[in-house]
C-alpha cells in the first residue's frame, strides 16, 4: 500500500507522467512486493529553472533531476531489496531522462504500522484482522 511522490524536472506531459508511472509501479511490484491496487503515485513537474542544485539551475547545467520517496510499512522490506530499488530507479530514470544529475534522490521510507494506513485502518490493524481488510 505505499504512495509515492515524485518530483521531476520537465516540463509536463501526459506520455512522460505514464512512463514514470509505468515505471515506479513495476520496480514496486517487482522488488518491494507491494500490490498494484493499492498503489499510489502523484507526480509533480517542476520547471528545471526552478531547481537549484549547488547553486546553479539544472537549465544552467544541461541535466535533469527527479525526488522521490515511497512510503511503505516498516520492517515489509530488507535493506537489500530497498538497495536494489534505489539502483534500479535511478538507472531507469537515467534512461528515461538523460543526463540525470548525480544529485538526484530516491528515499524509501518505513513508517510505522500503526502510524499509517489506508480507507481509514492502520497497516497495525490490517495485520490484526485479515480478514476486514
Amino acid at each position: 500500500m505505499p504512495i509515492l511522490n515524485v518530483k521531476i524536472s520537465a516540463a509536463k506531459s501526459a506520455t512522460l507522467t505514464k512512463s514514470i508511472s509505468n515505471i515506479l509501479l513495476e520496480l514496486t511490484i517487482r522488488i518491494l512486493h507491494k500490490k498494484a491496487d493499492v498503489t499510489s503515485i502523484a507526480i509533480d513537474y517542476v520547471d528545471p529553472d526552478d531547481w537549484i542544485v549547488a547553486g546553479k539551475s539544472l537549465t544552467e547545467q544541461g541535466k535533469s533531476s527527479i525526488y522521490f520517496d515511497v512510503k511503505i510499512t516498516d520492517e515489509s522490506n530488507t535493506k537489500a531489496e530497498k538497495a536494489q530499488y534505489i539502483s534500479e530507479a535511478f538507472a531507469a530514470f537515467s534512461k528515461l531522462l538523460g543526463n540525470l544529475h548525480e544529485e538526484s534522490y530516491i528515499y524509501v521510507q518505513d513508517v510505522r504500522a500503526t502510524a499509517y494506513g489506508y480507507g481509514g485502518k492502520t497497516q497495525e490493524y490490517r495485520y490484526h484482522h485479515p480478514a476486514e481488510s
